[in-house]
């Protein structure tokens, strides 16, 4: 590997299903007071939770989990259809007090390493842009990371996930047309036709990641621009490699 990587091996993983290819990567928060604190969670057999990688606010990259195994970092959660998603992702946690502890921005150190390390994950698996997300993406009933504070139009220029880019205003939509859209785009929301509450917890998942500015879980003409720029682009070409 071509950056600088700490081995730190946790015991919290497992093989893969046979023939489970690689086509999912989630970013995390840790959420704890401090990275050691996050670093002997992730390796502590107890507490059955690990991630492939860590990346502290330095920018110290920590190997804990193989590529090739299952690391247990995505728990209950969907994408595009898909629930099994520590069979075929990798992990990697950002040290963040995260929103419990006093969320802060992600320094220049810790971005310039995660991107780093992410353009090589990606020169090794074939995972489209629309498959590089944030727990708060695939489980939104239970997680807000890593957060609106969380620089993915950052990652986006550097060819590594989505983002809306320019938009122009649309006409209003049905509820149900919304929650089609969300579901197209790979957020598990079934069709009810109601506003209700699982529909404004992935719409605030959505405006957590692409619309960072305001989350109110309300589908306001910002809100479905950014989100039919999305369905526009190709979905299924893989990220650029490094």
């Amino acid at each position: 590997m071509g950056v600088t990587v700490l081995e730190h091996p946790s015991p919290n993983h497992e093989p893969r299903p046979d023939r489970a290819a690689i086509d999912t990567l989630v970013l995390h928060y840790t959420g704890m007071k401090t990275a050691e604190a996050a670093l002997e969670r992730l390796c502590d057999p107890r507490a059955k939770v690990s991630a492939h990688y860590m990346i502290d606010e330095a920018g110290q990259i920590y190997a804990l989990v193989p590529e090739g195994m299952r690391a247990w970092h995505a728990g209950e959660a969907c994408w595009q259809g898909a629930r099994d998603l520590n069979d075929r992702s990798i992990g990697v946690e950002l040290v963040n007090p995260g929103h419990e502890f006093g969320y802060r921005p992600f320094p220049e150190a810790q971005m310039v390493a995660l991107e780093a390390l992410l353009r090589e994950i990606l020169a090794r698996h074939p995972i489209a842009p629309a498959r590089v997300l944030g727990h708060s993406d695939i489980a939104p009933d239970r997680k807000t990371d890593p957060g609106e504070l969380f620089d993915w139009q950052r990652l986006a220029r550097a060819g590594i996930g989505l983002w809306p880019g320019q938009t122009e205003a649309g006409p209003p939509a049905a509820i149900s047309e919304i929650q089609a859209m969300l579901g197209r785009f790979g957020y598990a929301l079934p069709p009810s036709g109601i506003a209700d509450a699982a529909t404004k917890r992935v719409l605030e998942a959505f405006q957590r990641h692409f619309r960072p500015t305001r989350i109110d879980g309300e589908a306001d003409q910002e809100t479905l621009a950014r989100l039919r720029a999305l369905l526009d682009q190709s979905l299924d070409r893989p990220s650029p490699k490094a």
